[in-house]
Parts: structure tokens; C-alpha cells; sequence
């Protein structure tokens, strides 16, 4: 057994002994483990040179989604952001999807986008994979839409080398004159932030759970249109959310603005696959 995973183990307090220990698939970012002693089986991270607070954060965003109370979420056991040694053990959660687990996935993202913040954004800088995503928090909606969501991807690809000419006109003069499609006094809702649809699973009876979260308080409808961008989710998800919680009149205006969000975090982390998509959204709004 790795040294890692005899200090996480003993962090959470388990000292029985280790039954199986195995590497499975969760991810690109870090290495991934199904391990079982003779109390508990336990699904561990590892990263040998994580960002700082990089686990921390995951297991806060965890917490706050834990607190509404709507959707389940593994409990978190122990987290390390030491270099060489950064872990995060966790509850193992397996089951089998039934016919109604997308139903009741919409409706509880439904519930926890009704517990709401006091202000936008969070007051911890997070990630987004392992992308840098600037935060703070802000009294309304559009400015920190605009300048730590928008405005940093655009700074970043600049940087990258893959922001330049009309796209870079395009994103500029889009940020000049957001106002006209994205709300500013919208009700802080609590957001997974990274809901795309490798990042819920099913547990015992089919329930979901949603893991590896980005949070962040904000528009409701910034949440939904990642869903729709890459897939994951049925006609059931959809419509169990809108039983729950009506989408505003102006959703499909605002929907390709912020599906761009996510589309230049593709382009500023796997490059030009995602040009075109980013391109055709900016020539919408911007011509």
C-alpha cells in the first residue's frame, strides 16, 4: 500500500486493516483508488503537486452543497494539500441508475438552486479542473459574471495565445455591453458550478449524487446551461427541474452567453477544438 494511503487511513481514524486497494477510473487529474479496509470502503484522490488548497476546496464545496439538505453528496473523511502527499478520502458511493434517478436528479438540483447566498460569486478563489477561477464576492450577479468569470478566461487565453484578433474584438466588445442579455439582481442561488454529466453518480437504490464540485453562489440558469452544453442529462432531468423551479422567460436568451464561459475554458486548457463553437457565440451577440 502507498505511503499516502496509510496517512489518509490514518487521518480518518481507521486503523483496521486494509483489505483491497485499487486504482480505478475517476478522472484525468488525479490518481484515483477504491479502497476497503475491515471497516469501511473509502473512495481516496491523490495528487502529487496539487494547487494549493485544492482538496480543501473540493471537500468545502461538498459541505455547502451538504448543507441545503436537497442533494446527497459523499461525506468526506480526511484531505491533504501537502506536496507529495495530497489526498482526499471519501465515501464510497456505488449503485445502479433506475428509470426515475434522472427525475429525482433534476428536482433536487431544483431544491438545492433554491437555497440562495447573500452575495454572488465565493469568497475563496477555486478551480475548474485545475484552471485557476478567480472569485470574490459581489452584490450583484452581472459584475462578477463579467469580471471573474468572462473577463478572466479572456486574460488567460490572451496570455495563451488563443484569444487574438476578431475573437478577441468580439469578447471584448461583449463584455462592454453585457448588460443587455445577462441579468444583474438575480438571486444568489447555491451552484455544484461544475455540473457536467461526469459529475453525478448513482448510490443505493438509484439515488444521485453529485461529486467534484466548483461551487459558487449565482444564477440558477448559468448551472442549467452547462448541462445542456456536453450531454448527461434526460427529458426526466428537465423536466422534474422545471416542476420544481420555473426557468426565467429570457433562459434562451442568455443560455449561449453562458455556455461561452465554459467553451473558453476548453479553449484555454485543449486549444482549438473548441474555437469554433466560441466563435459562432460571439458572432451571435456581437456580429
Amino acid at each position: 500500500m502507498n505511503r499516502f494511503m496509510q496517512t489518509a487511513l490514518q487521518q480518518t481514524g481507521d486503523n483496521s486493516s486494509v483489505k483491497q486497494a485499487k486504482r480505478v477510473a475517476g478522472g484525468s487529474i488525479n490518481e484515483s483508488y477504491f479502497v476497503e479496509t475491515e471497516e469501511q470502503q473509502y473512495f481516496i484522490k491523490y495528487h502529487t503537486d496539487p494547487p494549493a488548497r485544492f482538496f480543501e476546496l473540493e471537500a468545502k464545496g461538498l459541505d455547502l452543497i451538504r448543507q441545503t439538505d436537497s442533494i446527497a453528496v459523499p461525506e468526506v473523511y480526511a484531505y491533504s494539500d501537502e506536496k507529495d502527499a495530497a489526498f482526499l478520502v471519501m465515501e464510497w458511493v456505488e449503485g445502479e441508475r433506475a428509470h426515475n434517478t434522472q427525475w429525482k436528479l433534476g428536482d433536487r438540483i431544483a431544491h438545492m438552486h433554491q437555497a440562495f447566498g447573500d452575495n454572488h460569486g465565493f469568497a475563496y478563489d477555486t478551480f475548474i479542473g485545475t484552471l485557476p477561477q478567480p472569485n470574490g464576492l459581489f452584490s450583484n450577479w452581472l459584475d462578477y459574471y463579467r469580471e471573474r468569470r468572462l473577463k478572466a478566461q479572456l486574460t488567460l487565453g490572451v496570455d495563451r495565445g488563443c484569444i487574438t484578433g476578431k475573437r478577441r474584438e468580439r469578447l471584448e466588445r461583449l463584455l462592454m455591453n453585457l448588460e443587455k442579455w445577462v441579468p444583474a439582481n438575480v438571486e444568489p442561488s447555491y451552484l455544484h458550478g461544475d455540473l457536467w454529466g461526469g459529475n453525478w453518480l448513482a448510490g443505493s437504490g438509484g439515488d444521485p449524487y453529485v461529486i467534484d464540485p466548483s461551487f459558487l453562489y449565482g444564477d440558477r440558469h448559468f448551472e442549467l446551461a452547462f448541462t445542456e452544453l456536453f450531454g448527461g442529462y434526460s427529458g426526466d432531468f428537465y423536466r422534474a427541474y422545471w416542476d420544481r423551479f420555473p426557468l426565467s422567460p429570457d433562459y434562451a436568451d442568455v443560455k449561449p452567453l453562458y455556455q461561452l464561459y465554459y467553451l473558453l475554458v476548453h479553449l484555454n486548457i485543449f486549444g482549438e477544438a473548441y474555437g469554433s463553437s466560441v466563435d459562432a457565440i460571439l458572432k451571435r451577440y456581437c456580429g
